[in-house]
């Protein structure tokens, strides 16, 4: 590495918008730019992004965090993208353009494909492969769908004319014009990758009617991938770091060894822990993932998802409309003393980990006459802690390792009431870095570390700050009575369709 560059770029691509961070050495963000996208829902329980406005919304803020922090592109030594993992595209391989909209992690319009293939005994099969559940949440079933409704999709992608790309993928294509790759930590996200051989799976593959022609070369996540095109910024900066959004944030965290547990409070919860080289077979319905592969080491993970974390806020402000800022949530639930009963169920769009209920709705309940949007909020604000506690305990009890810490981040990591909230729900120790924005961070240090940016994850790991410490204070007695009343109402909440 040419010893003069100063810089990291970080490309952050979220489910509701996209991220350009630039992180120095020290870790210090230099600038950032962030731009939102438009959510289509085309149905009930579907979900779609326009792959047009998601590349043309991440060059915008590639060049918008330059310009901010006016920073010469021969500064940046090289760049990282983490993405919303999952979300899949299709698209032609002459053209550029997409086939069909980008079908989002969380669309459900595959349901119905996944409970055959559970009734027709598969789900041991893929799980054993894949250490994934059969669930619409993840790729295959969203490529077959688009292979099986867009009309000439299945004859191009039998002829090698289409390429299929989880979101990473997909700018990675458009950056270096015509780069087909990914990394082991998303392809191990699609249900056609064996994170046991890591190679694409021919049995799944056909299982699923998926041709191999489709699919990209899957590489470390940390090394070279490409250049961004000079077409796109000049200077031909190398992207030399892909890893998917959880284990991101898990790599920055510094979650190498066992027991400490990462949280990320996005748009939707994600905890994660390291489980060394040995992937760990869940008995609690959590997923078995790859964490990363750098330097030709592949690391396991165990994983719990709740899809409704921040997004439940969004919903207070853009459905409810009680709120005006996601961030007025922590003002509003300081100004009552507790709940006042009230609970909420956020199965907006089913139950993530532990329970994995695709059948679950959304349900408050203790609604009395004294009930104000106050205790709404902070129902709202409990209900994340209490997901999230949830598939914590699920994963202390699948690895059989005493949990030792939690390590959050995300945008609703920096509400003070909910990490006290969680710190006391689970009788540990909840540490919040300076830097909350540790998706962008974690792919950061994938690139960095290709090129010797740092020397290495220790010294990368080394230079994290924290911010507060959260420890428990809450009394035994009230926090049982909240935990099983909170498991009363999922119990009300479950199986509703």
């Amino acid at each position: 590495m040419n010893l003069n560059k100063k810089y990291i770029l970080a490309i952050d691509l979220g489910t509701t918008g996209n991220r350009a961070i630039i992180f120095d050495k020290e870790q210090k963000i230099i600038s950032k730019s962030y731009k939102e996208f438009r959510q289509y829902f085309p149905k009930e329980g579907w979900v779609e992004h326009d792959p047009m406005e998601i590349l043309q919304s991440t060059i915008s803020v590639i060049k918008d965090a330059l310009k901010k922090g006016k920073i010469k592109v021969d500064d940046i030594a090289a760049a990282g993208i983490t993405n919303q993992r999952e979300t899949t595209v299709i698209w032609d391989k002459k053209t550029g353009k997409p086939i069909y909209n980008a079908i989002v992690w969380q669309c459900k319009r595959t349901s119905g494909y996944c409970e055959e293939l559970k009734k027709k005994g598969k789900e041991a099969f893929i799980r054993n492969k894949t250490g994934l559940l059969v669930d619409p949440y993840f790729s295959a079933t969203k490529i077959r769908w688009i292979l099986e409704n867009v009309a000439g999709a299945r004859k191009k992608a039998d002829d090698g004319e289409l390429c299929f790309g989880t979101i990473d993928t997909w700018i990675l294509w458009n950056l270096t014009k015509g780069i087909h790759a990914t990394d082991y930590s998303n392809a191990s996200r699609t249900l056609i990758f064996n994170i046991h051989t890591l190679k694409w799976d021919e049995e799944l593959l056909k299982l699923f009617d998926i041709p191999k022609k489709l699919l990209p070369e899957v590489k470390s996540s940390s090394g070279e991938f490409g250049k961004i095109h000079s077409s796109i910024l000049p200077g031909n900066i190398p992207i030399t770091g892909i890893i998917g959004d959880q284990q991101s944030a898990m790599f920055a965290q510094g979650c190498y060894a066992q027991g400490i547990v990462k949280n990320t409070y996005g748009t939707g919860c994600f905890a994660m822990m390291n489980t060394g080289t040995k992937a760990i077979a869940s008995k609690n319905k959590l997923l078995t993932t790859i964490a990363w592969n750098m330097q030709n080491k592949t690391e396991y993970a165990l994983e719990g998802s709740v899809f409704m974390g921040g997004a439940s806020v969004q919903w207070l402000r853009d459905g409810l409309k009680i709120i005006e800022n996601a961030s007025d949530t922590e003002k509003l639930a300081d100004e009552v003393d507790d709940n006042g009963g009230v609970y909420f169920v956020p199965a907006l769009v089913g139950l993530g980990a532990p329970y994995w209920d695709m059948q679950a709705r959304g349900m408050i309940i203790g609604i009395t006459r004294g009930t104000t949007k106050n205790h709404i909020v902070r129902a709202t604000l409990e209900a994340i802690a209490f997901q999230s506690y949830d598939l914590i305990i699920a994963m202390e009890n699948d690895a059989k390792i005493k949990i030792k810490m939690i390590k959050v981040d995300g945008g609703a990591a920096a509400n003070r009431l909910l990490m006290q909230f969680q710190s006391d729900l689970l009788k540990l120790q909840v540490v919040k870095p300076k830097i909350i924005e540790t998706t962008a961070l974690g792919a950061a240090g994938m690139a960095g570390l290709a090129v010797k940016f740092w020397k290495s994850r220790e010294d990368f790991q080394n230079r994290q700050k924290i911010d507060c410490i959260f420890k428990p204070s809450m009394d035994g007695k009230k926090r049982k009575m909240l935990l099983q009343r909170w498991k009363k109402a999922v119990s009300r909440a479950r199986d509703w369709i």
